[in-house]
Order: structure tokens, then C-alpha cells, then sequence
């Protein structure tokens, strides 16, 4: 299809915001109460021809934080072992200091405004990232506070399936279920779906843009280059 205005640059395709999947494995389901034990990240990239695909892959080990609760049942889901000697865990802010510096790397070089966490069931991983930063009083998050993207969202409207693992089998994506649970893997594959499921919606995206090409050019101004 061949579109007035259109161009193959992500910062255009998602109003200036740079898509970044997020999963983090907890100590339970308060974001306020509950230790953070694991963070991934997978950026979202787009190729020269338009379509969407899962970039660079970040994950880190997550101390407990101090006085944080840890549920003994979410450690029987994801497999965690909080104190284990040769766990190697970083305190949060570190955490969250490297993954941001990335994330903002990202953001500039794609000419995007900010990012936007992209997760399944999205609120669960947002509520939990925002907690952290407050704890660390981390001053550059380059997520959007409370924009977010969902999965599980997605999944139910395009494949009928909002459980993770379904979903990405109804999408015609590989899914090993010895490596659920783990932030790593379970962000990967949820960059997969998401990526799919973008890439499947296309051909709405561009009809869009052949109705109202004015919306090609965007409202957004990409921020100045920083570290």
C-alpha cells in the first residue's frame, strides 16, 4: 500500500513514544509492600521496511529491598531463591539506574519523546517499576508514569487468548513451559506477541493514514540528545 506521509520510523508509528516490553518477577502482588527480585527488558526495534521485531534484551537480579515482604508462594511460581549465595542481585537503584541509561539511549537514537512499558498485563509490571523508582528517587525515568501497553489486551482482541502462554501459541510462536516465570524469558516472549500482533494490525494502521494522511506527521518532537 502505498501511503502519503508515511515512513518506516517507530518514533511515527507510536505517536513518539519508543515501545520497551517489561516483566519483573516479585515477592507477591503489592507494589508497595513486595520485593522486586528480577527485571527484564526487551526493546522494540523497526526494521527498514516497517515491520516490528524484538531488539536488545536487558536483565538484572534484584535485591530484596529492605523491610520488603516476600510471599513463600510466589517463590514456589517463579523459582527464585532471594538469598541464594551465588544469586548475583543488585540493590534496585543500581538496577534501575543501567536499565534506564539503555532505555534512554534507545529513545534518543530513535528519534522518539519517551518510552512506554509494554507488558502482559501491564499494570502489574508498571505498578511495580514505578514503586521502585520512587523507593531509589530516581529522578529519569524514561517510561511514561502511566501509559502503558497490554498484552493480554491485545492477545484477547486479535488471538481470543489472554493467558501468555496461549496467546503466543495462538500466534503461531514457539513457547517452552520450562521457561516460564523467568523475567528473561517471559519478556521475550511477550515482545514476540507483541510484535506480531503489531505487525498482523498493519494494514489498519497505514488504511488510517490513507484516510487522514495529516496524521502522518505527528505531534511530537523528538528531546534533546542526552546521556
Amino acid at each position: 500500500m502505498s501511503v502519503p506521509g508515511l515512513t518506516h520510523r517507530i518514533a511515527d508509528r507510536f505517536r513518539g513514544f519508543l515501545p520497551v516490553v517489561v516483566d519483573v518477577e516479585t515477592g507477591g502482588f503489592n507494589a508497595a509492600t513486595d520485593a522486586l527480585l528480577e527485571l527484564a527488558a526487551v526493546l522494540v526495534e523497526m526494521t527498514p521496511g516497517g515491520a516490528l521485531r524484538p531488539g536488545d534484551t536487558f536483565r538484572y537480579h534484584v535485591q530484596p529491598f529492605h523491610g520488603s515482604r516476600i510471599d513463600p508462594a510466589s517463590l514456589a511460581v517463579n523459582g527464585i531463591d532471594p538469598h541464594h549465595p551465588l544469586r548475583p542481585a543488585m540493590p534496585e537503584k543500581e538496577a534501575l539506574t543501567q536499565l534506564f541509561r539503555e532505555v534512554r539511549r534507545a529513545v534518543r537514537e530513535a528519534g522518539c519523546t519517551r518510552a512506554v512499558l509494554v507488558g502482559h498485563n501491564a499494570s502489574f509490571d508498571l505498578n511495580f517499576l514505578n514503586a521502585a523508582v520512587a523507593r531509589s528517587d530516581l529522578k529519569r525515568n524514561p517510561f511514561h508514569p502511566f501509559s502503558s501497553f497490554d498484552t493480554a489486551t491485545l492477545g484477547g482482541v486479535a488471538l481470543g487468548q489472554t493467558v501468555l502462554s496461549r496467546a503466543v501459541t495462538a500466534a503461531g510462536l514457539d513457547w517452552d513451559p520450562s521457561g516460564a516465570h523467568s523475567a528473561i524469558y517471559d519478556a521475550e516472549r511477550t515482545a514476540a506477541l507483541f510484535c506480531a500482533i503489531c505487525n498482523r494490525f498493519r494494514f489498519m494502521y497505514e488504511e488510517a493514514l490513507e484516510r487522514s494522511p495529516e496524521l502522518a506527521a505527528g505531534d511530537h518532537q523528538a528531546p534533546p540528545a542526552e546521556d
